[in-house]
């Protein structure tokens, strides 16, 4: 069972009507714990590939053919645990054409960390390379072994040559995460900082989407 942050809402009734939230695979781990820590067993959970994120334009797209297909499976209530990840708006507009809700915020990054506060540390975060749970267990094949940084190591410069930092902001308390996260660091040669943000965002968000009511309309 999971404590703190995973907590923040009743368990579901049986009289509530079933919701199809369509995620990220990057961010399966921590809603699958939301939903077991809070006995939301009314929420049928379909992801797509993380590794759309390495192509952000496939993203919508796939995104309205998994609506296709829950709508087709004659699922009503939807809801997309997605930020805009780099899709320029058009997931927005998948969302307004099907008339679902998104998460807030631009990226798991920024929700996670919390949208305010994100958006409150402004030009800070234009320097700062972000690893969360997943990218700190996953860097090797969403980062290094795709752009061939270890064949090619002009590749890191060119990267992450503006870079300053890497912050993980970690949805766990787990040393073995922590090492992995300080070692990325110090191969990209980047100041390293830790911080602890739990589910952020993404509770609340779930949250509203589990309940009675219409998700909160999403922004950015």
């Amino acid at each position: 069972m999971f404590d703190g942050p995973a907590h923040a809402f009743p368990p579901s009734r049986e009289d509530v009507e079933r919701l199809t939230v369509i995620a990220c695979g990057a961010i399966a781990r921590e809603i699958v714990a939301i939903l077991a820590a809070n006995g939301l067993d009314h929420i049928d959970l379909t992801c797509l590939p993380a590794v759309l994120h390495n192509a952000p334009k496939k993203i919508a797209p796939a995104i309205e053919a998994a609506i296709l297909k829950t709508r087709s499976r004659g699922a009503s209530r939807i809801f997309i645990a997605y930020a805009d990840c780099g899709t320029g708006g058009h997931l927005d507009a998948v969302c307004e054409r099907y008339g679902v809700e998104r998460i807030a915020g631009p990226h798991c990054y920024s929700f996670f960390v919390g949208n305010d506060r994100f958006a409150v540390e402004g030009d800070a975060n234009m320097t700062t390379f972000w690893l969360t749970d997943f990218l700190a267990r996953q860097f090797d094949a969403f980062i290094a072994k795709p752009y061939r940084l270890d064949r090619y190591p002009e590749m890191t410069a060119m990267l992450f040559g503006h870079y300053e930092r890497v912050v993980h902001i970690a949805q766990t308390d787990d040393a073995e995460l922590d090492a992995r996260a300080r070692a990325i660091a110090h191969r990209l040669g980047l100041a390293y900082e830790r911080r602890f943000v739990g589910y952020g965002d993404l509770v609340g968000a779930i949250a509203t989407a589990a309940g009675a009511g219409r998700p909160q309309p999403a922004t950015g």
